[in-house]
């Protein structure tokens, strides 16, 4: 009974170690809007907008360099772009810039947040 409980516990130790250890290794941080707000004050950042060219037409955060998502060169015009930066990436809602995020991730980018309620989380906390 001793050694069910110790292999019992030794199994959720080790769970929870990778679970955390996946977690630091996430390819991109999803953060909220006043975390987004706090980081933009960094000189280091750029903010990217994944939205379509007509959704940024009805507005956007300010500064922030446009890259449609649904655009074919997406990958090969995210490439492009300077990896020693940190990127603040949105989209309407938070689900393309995830996207987003994650295939700058597999590009070499290192400094990824995704705002997690995207410009319309934005809108709303004006």
């Amino acid at each position: 009974m001793r050694i069910k409980f110790m292999l019992t516990a030794l199994t959720v130790t080790l769970g929870l170690f990778t679970a955390c250890s996946q977690q630091n290794n996430a390819p991109y941080q999803d953060i909220t809007v006043a975390e987004f707000k706090k980081k933009m004050a960094d000189p280091n950042v750029v903010i990217l907008d994944v939205r379509t060219p007509q959704e940024t037409s009805r507005g956007k955060i300010q500064g922030a360099v446009e890259l449609d998502f649904n655009r074919p060169d997406f990958a090969a015009k995210a490439q492009e772009l300077d990896k020693s930066k940190t990127y603040l990436v949105y989209c309407a809602v938070g689900g393309r810039s995830a996207g987003a995020c994650s295939v700058m991730s597999g590009k070499g980018f290192k400094q990824l947040y995704n705002l997690k309620s995207g410009y319309s989380g934005w809108k709303n906390a004006e």
